[in-house]
């Protein structure tokens, strides 16, 4: 009798662990009930076409070292469908009548001692060559008034900004943000923080592990709390010029859309050249997902996040050996892909709210990763968040490499209960005490006689924040 009772008490045991067992796994299966918001919700896959841009380039209109035209040439030549000549301190009106600021546009940069060449406009006739669809449909349009805000800055606090009318001829400051960014959105602009990495010297890491780490906090908080102030500007440059610079701002990335998305505030990013010269084009671009070529949909784009940083280029040798074991061969610790080679290519993107995952569909593509807080956490072109809901704060993104490039989507914010809190400490930009010695210094100066004459001289302006 005892035999049986302690038998009976087993099975109940057994069966009581094995129901407990089920509930917990049907409920840890059942995963997280999550919002998923998708910036490319309003591209219609099979109308929309891909269309290839340049937003960050240089020419001897201000410090390039290759012709303005030809640039523009460069890039037409590549098959780009639009293009953003962003000079420093410079604003691109016109790519026929040239636009020039005297202490940027210095003559004989192209041949020594050729002390009167200056930079050589589209001829009327080209232009209209190129911005109109010949019968091959070929053609490349302007993004108008791009320019690089703070030229004369010494930490290199750059800033893009393009549809705007701030900045031509301000001579901007060290380590000031804000005051270009300001700007730029009461311009009327759409802005981007450029390759962050030359300012935090987060490019000087060789190990991606100490990049970004707590001795960064003061530049994330920085860039956190210009993100979160100002709208217009839509994130940052994550990979420019080979990669070089940004190889670790990626991280930066992460750090940022970690103290943003809780507050309602998603972070785009773009990639380009910035090319000074010829040779650097065609090193990252962006695609952007458009029901037809304008310079509208284009700033729409940009605004609503419907677009894609691309890059040929990779220099940070985490993901560098991450892809490796993911494709199968050695990628080495920097990666250039040959300029012949095909480049992946979103074809369509799919959100299923209701079994949490999202799929992309991509051409040309070895490999497509999934990061969230930072960190890979899957592989595949399709992710399901619920067997992630650990790993997963309050976003994912999607990076698509094949052997012509590397595809950055931008986030998915997710929205659920326990999702990560706001968390907004005190923080104080030493850049606004700069910008305030800064203006201090210039008011004093301009009540001297003759100082006004001389800044007109030399910037073109009567002000500090002259605009067209």
């Amino acid at each position: 009798m005892k035999t049986i009772l302690k038998k009976t008490i087993s099975v109940f045991v057994i069966v009581s662990l094995l129901a407990s067992f089920s509930v917990i796994s049907k409920a840890y299966s059942d995963g997280v009930d999550y919002t998923i918001i998708n910036p490319y919700e309003t591209v219609n896959w099979d109308n929309y076409k891909p269309y290839k841009g340049n937003l960050h380039c240089h020419t001897l209109v201000s410090d390039g070292r290759t012709d303005f035209a030809e640039m523009i040439e460069e890039h037409y030549s590549l098959g780009y469908d639009y293009l953003s000549i962003t000079d420093h301190g410079v604003m691109s009106y016109s790519w026929t009548e040239l636009n020039t600021v005297p202490y940027m546009t210095v003559p004989g940069k192209k041949e020594v001692g050729d002390i009167f060449f200056k930079p050589t406009p589209l001829t009327e006739e080209r232009f209209e060559e190129i911005t109109t669809p010949g019968a091959d449909g070929k053609t490349m349009i302007m993004i108008p008034n791009g320019i690089e805000l703070n030229p004369t800055s010494f930490n290199n606090a750059h800033v893009n900004a393009w549809f705007g009318a701030y900045g031509n001829g301000v001579m901007g400051g060290t380590s000031d943000y804000e005051t270009a960014i300001r700007g730029a959105e009461e311009g009327g602009a759409v802005s981007v923080i450029n390759h962050p990495g030359e300012y935090t010297d987060a490019r000087h890491e060789d190990d991606p592990e100490l990049a970004y780490n707590e001795d960064y906090d003061y530049q994330v908080n920085k860039f956190t709390n210009l993100l979160l102030k100002y709208n217009s500007c839509i994130g940052i440059d994550v990979n420019s010029k080979g990669d070089g610079r940004t190889r670790n701002d990626r991280k930066l990335w992460d750090r940022l859309l970690q103290n943003c998305i809780p507050n309602g505030r998603n972070v785009f990013a773009i990639a380009s050249s910035d090319a000074h010269s010829i040779s650097a084009t065609d090193t990252g671009w962006t695609i952007s997902m458009l029901p037809q070529l304008t310079a509208d949909n284009v700033r729409e784009s940009l605004e609503l996040g419907t677009f894609f940083a691309g890059s040929r280029c990779l220099k940070n040798a985490k993901e560098l050996a991450q892809i490796s074991t993911a494709i199968g061969y050695d990628l080495g610790t920097e990666w250039t892909a040959e300029s012949y080679i095909v480049q992946p290519q979103v074809t369509e993107i799919i959100v299923n709210e209701a079994a949490d995952t999202i799929t992309i569909e991509a051409d040309n593509a070895l490999v497509i990763r999934w990061i969230a807080d930072g960190e890979l956490i899957a592989e595949g072109k399709t992710i399901d968040l619920d067997d992630y809901s650990y790993a997963i704060g309050s976003y994912v993104r999607a990076e698509i490499f094949g052997e012509g490039g590397i595809l950055y989507t931008q986030p998915f914010m997710l929205e659920y209960d326990g999702a990560p809190e706001k968390e907004l400490d005190f923080f104080y930009d030493f850049g606004n005490l700069v910008a305030l010695l800064r203006d201090s210094i210039l008011g004093a100066l301009g009540l001297l006689p003759g100082f006004s004459i001389f800044r007109t001289l030399l910037t073109g302006n009567e002000s500090q924040v002259a605009v067209k």
